[in-house]
């Protein structure tokens, strides 16, 4: 069973913490500095207890789907998902899902505007509090489309 290390969360519906507002995610500043770099991957990146890197990916495209996204391309065996969303803005975000030991996942959600590199850290906050919840339900083996949910 997949155990989160970030925290529990409680029981709340996905969709509702699934909305990305995306004023400011552009900034003008290059991610180019080494420190700029590893700040942004701290960011970008958050573990999992658990080894399973197909029903990740998954669960990362259902999150996507539900944030609004269209999944461009996924690659189970790579770990890892594209998806785009078009509204007054182009914005692509990846999600890689790599393993960390035995019984842990590193996932990193990577996004552009255009091709800027997103450097709002409320960005990556919103994607992955989405995410630990779908994370959740999943290993709960919850059905969020379920009657009663």
């Amino acid at each position: 069973m997949m155990r989160l290390i970030l925290l529990a969360l409680g029981m709340g519906a996905l969709v509702a913490a699934t909305a990305l507002p995306l004023g400011g995610c552009a900034s003008t500043p290059k991610a180019t500095d080494g420190a700029v770099a590893l700040k942004l991957r701290a960011m970008q990146t958050r573990a999992f207890e658990t080894g399973d890197i197909n029903k990740t990916i998954r669960t990362a495209m259902a999150t996507l789907q539900d944030l609004g996204f269209v999944i461009d391309n996924a690659d189970a065996q790579l770990g890892s998902v594209t998806a785009s969303k078009l509204d007054k803005y182009v914005i692509k975000m990846t999600v890689t899902a790599r393993k960390r030991g035995e019984s842990q996942l590193l996932v990193r959600a990577n996004a552009q505007y255009n091709v800027t590199p997103v450097e709002d850290p409320q960005f990556y906050q919103q994607f992955f509090t989405a995410f630990s919840k779908a994370m959740f339900l999943e290993a709960q083996e919850i059905d969020p489309a379920a009657p009663g949910f």
